[in-house]
């Protein structure tokens, strides 16, 4: 398996614990293992973009907005995802860093979309 490949295998299967995670009814405990389950998805996948823009565009993407960046240059993402792509980091970088209850809830919020977008950011990259 080359290395892209293994990038988007590990980076579907993270987002399939994420999927599964959301289906749950909510409670405290679901909340907070799916934002463990979104921060590491997001890992996986801009790791998977990162590869996918150096193996096939030669572009350096040495963090994770600078591959959500890169990745709009090459249409990979279109503006609306690469906008949304954006929101996605923050959260992650709010929920490693920070914690409050409040938070926690509005970024569990917008995990469903976020999940779609990283689906369709996985999507793009594979093809």
């Amino acid at each position: 398996m080359d290395r892209l490949t293994h990038r988007i295998s590990v980076a579907r299967r993270a987002l399939t614990t994420l999927d599964d995670v959301l289906a749950k009814p909510k409670s405290a405990e679901i909340r907070d293992a799916a934002i463990k389950r979104f921060e590491y998805t997001f890992e996986a996948a801009w790791k998977a973009a990162q590869v996918f823009l150096q193996e096939r565009h030669g572009v350096d993407a040495p963090s994770p907005k600078t591959a959500i960046r890169a990745s709009w240059e090459v249409g990979a993402l279109d503006e609306a995802q690469a906008r949304a792509a954006f929101v996605l980091a923050e959260d992650r970088n709010l929920t490693v860093h920070t914690y409050d209850e409040d938070l926690a809830d509005e970024i569990f919020a917008r995990l469903p979309t976020h999940a779609a977008v990283l689906s369709d950011w996985l999507a793009a990259i594979q093809k």
